[in-house]
């Protein structure tokens, strides 16, 4: 069984994530542009709504998504307890999920964040290549 965190419905610009994403919640317009990145990351990334949220997908196995609040703004790693982060950006305690925050006006280190979601798609390229 695998371990990863599958989803037979993902697709190629699925109309539910672009639905959410065209919302005016003025920090979905936060996050707009890092999916708009992960959608880029590769031919083999796929998205859905998943709990409310976009998530992107590397062919069925979910590696990263993004959701908003009325204070802050999240993009989430569902692998992120494995990747390097020198920047220190990712929170978060769990075995193996972690977040960015992204909070309405304040500075974004948006080299490191890309860094991450470049890993993140990597990792999950490389864990759906080895058959988990």
């Amino acid at each position: 069984m695998s371990s990863l965190f599958r989803f037979s419905s993902a697709m190629t610009q699925h109309p539910e994530v672009e639905a959410w994403l065209a919302g005016r919640d003025p920090m979905r317009v936060v996050v707009r542009p890092w999916f708009d990145v992960m959608r880029g990351l590769g031919p083999d990334v796929r998205e859905l709504l998943h709990d409310g949220h976009p998530t992107a997908c590397v062919e069925d196995a979910a590696f990263a998504y993004v959701d908003a609040f009325s204070a802050h703004a999240s993009i989430g790693f569902y692998e992120g307890a494995s990747l390097p982060d020198p920047a220190r950006l990712l929170e978060g305690g769990g075995k193996r999920m972690r977040h960015v925050k992204l909070r309405w006006g304040s500075p974004t280190n948006e080299a490191a964040l890309r860094d991450l979601l470049i890993a993140a798609y990597a990792d999950m390229r490389a864990r759906v290549d080895a058959g988990e």
